[in-house]
């Protein structure tokens, strides 16, 4: 059996006692030598040097109660056995010293003698497990005229040891992960897998994060509940801070971000603190930072590294301790390479990389997110707001089909829902005006696609061309030949569509985003993988075109 280690302070009023009359008494740490169930082999006992004789008293008592308990006196000098950071720093460096062996040793830490402060100081070590072992605590018997050696309590600061905690502990992760989602429950397992990093990691990291992913996808709104959920668990007490890096040019970009002094520049009749000392304290969100420029990046750095930066025009630095959360629909590594974003910059800004996908990639979630703008623009009306049957049917049909590209992402969806909400007799969205919803959405993004001009239209969902022929005849090579008009046609859709997804499970899911919900067993990856096969074509070999 290993051994067991007791380590503890000296109550030096408990304990006390060199007469006879001291047996008559409960002294905390003799009554653990009492203890039938709690066999002690050795005893770590601090205490200072004014305390040393009742220190080798009580270690002469364990010698008649308990002889084959070692009483190791261990002398602790401490000038304010109320200062924390004293009694802490001498306790961890006897920690970090002392010969742990829990293969052979278990350790109990006694917590009911020593200050409170020093019993705090234990409590710390043991949940940081630089005291590798459990708390125990002490009691003495009950009623006034009570005698013997009390009781005494083990308690185990492993939190998976306890279900019930462990199951609220659970409930409260999932409560988190509903909250960043703004309590929509999102079917896109990539999507909730991300999230479910992002709380863990905004809960528990105070560094930067850097959330990417096309305009419109959420980042603003994702960066908001981050420091929401910071700030419910008292993490955070600043303000939210949010800028636009692409608003920010000239004496400008500065001034806004790290402040200025009166005269720094033509127009500067004022201080003007900056949004880094406005955002101390709490969390600033820079969206679009790859539109920030070179000089206003490399202060940024020093910023987040040192907390500290110099404002405009200033002689002295100014102070600001903020986290950080970056945002763009830029690939940085390109932005770097092309030599308009510091690669330093990336390197500190880049620890938590998130990117989040645009509607078009979360078709499962358009039904989700539309309920929920439904309820947004209801609040905002002022009135309850339904879809009658056949206009939410038809309203979803179109809206998870590949006729519905979602360009804007979630603000073509919130303007949609939102027109539909504030046009509806008498809060019922019905099917006329659903169609007439339609009919606009189809319109804006075909004139989106005519004035951004496309070089090939073809790379647009739902339409093939040259490019696509060209690259199924690389798939096919000679068995081009063989496959119909209609057949290749079809195909052609079906490729262009899969180049726009990192993965089959992707493009399996846009694809059959309809039918899949007649099927008893969903394998969409299955089911592409499969189509792709009866002509011969890989996802591989699509994937390297």
């Amino acid at each position: 059996m290993k051994k067991l280690v007791v380590i503890g302070f000296l109550g030096t009023q408990l304990d006390s006692g060199l007469s006879p009359t001291r047996w008559e008494k409960w002294r905390p740490t003799v009554s653990l030598a009492q203890h039938e169930d709690l066999v002690v082999d050795r005893l770590e006992l601090f205490h200072d040097a004014r305390s040393t004789a009742l220190a080798r008293q009580v270690q002469s008592d364990y010698a008649q109660l308990s002889p084959t308990t070692e009483v190791k006196l261990v002398e602790m000098n401490l000038a304010n056995p109320w200062d924390f950071g004293e009694v802490y720093t001498a306790l961890y460096d006897w920690a970090a010293a002392y010969p742990f062996d829990p293969a052979k040793e278990t350790y109990q830490a006694h917590i009911t003698t020593g200050t409170h402060v020093a019993q705090i100081c234990l409590f710390l070590l043991v949940e940081a497990r630089f005291i590798p072992g459990v708390l125990l605590q002490s009691a003495p018997p009950r009623g006034r005229q009570g005698r013997g050696p009390g009781s005494h309590e083990v308690i185990d600061l492993d939190l998976s040891r306890y279900d019930a905690i462990n199951q609220r502990l659970h409930v409260a992760q999932q409560d988190a992960v509903s909250f960043l989602k703004s309590g929509i429950a999102t079917r896109n397992t990539r999507f909730n897998t991300l999230i479910d990093e992002v709380e863990r990691v905004a809960v528990q990291s105070k560094a930067p994060m850097l959330l990417t992913g096309p305009t419109g996808a959420g980042k603003s709104m994702l960066a908001r509940r981050v420091y929401e959920l910071k700030k419910a668990r008292h993490q955070i007490d600043g303000e939210f801070v949010e800028v636009n890096c692409a608003t920010l040019h000239g004496d400008g970009a500065g001034s806004t971000l790290f402040g200025h002094k009166k005269g720094a520049f033509t127009g500067a009749i004022t201080d003007r603190p900056g949004l880094l000392r406005t955002a101390h304290g709490g969390l600033l969100f820079l969206d679009e930072i790859g539109e920030l420029g070179l000089d206003e990046q490399a202060m940024l750095l020093k910023a987040v590294e040192e907390k500290r930066f110099l404002p405009m025009g200033a002689d002295r630095e100014a102070q600001s301790n903020f986290q950080l959360i970056a945002g763009t629909n830029k690939d940085l590594r390109l932005e770097i390479q092309a030599g308009r974003f510091r690669e330093d910059l990336f390197a500190r800004i880049n620890l938590w990389t998130y990117t989040l996908p645009g509607l078009a990639q979360r078709r499962e979630d358009i039904e989700p997110n539309v309920n929920h703008q439904l309820a947004i623009a209801a609040q905002e009306l002022g009135r309850q707001v339904r879809f009658t049957a056949e206009a939410q049917t038809a309203y979803l049909r179109f809206a998870t089909s590949l006729d519905a590209p979602w360009r804007g992402n979630f603000r073509d969806l919130s303007a949609s829902v939102t027109r539909l909400a504030t046009l509806a007799d008498n809060g019922r969205i019905g099917i006329a005006l659903v169609n007439a919803e339609i009919q606009r959405l189809c319109w804006q993004w075909q004139t989106v696609a005519k004035l951004s001009d496309e070089p090939n239209p073809a790379s647009r969902i739902g339409f093939v061309g040259a490019e696509h022929e060209e690259m199924l005849n690389t798939l096919l090579g000679d068995r081009a030949a063989s496959v119909d008009r209609f057949d290749g046609m079809q195909l052609q859709s079906v490729i262009a569509l899969c180049r726009q997804h990192r993965s089959i499970s992707d493009a399996g899911r846009a694809l059959f985003n309809v039918s899949r919900n007649q099927r008893t067993v969903v394998n969409d990856a299955d089911r592409l993988r499969k189509y792709l096969l009866k002509f011969g074509i890989t996802w591989d070999a699509i994937s390297e075109q």
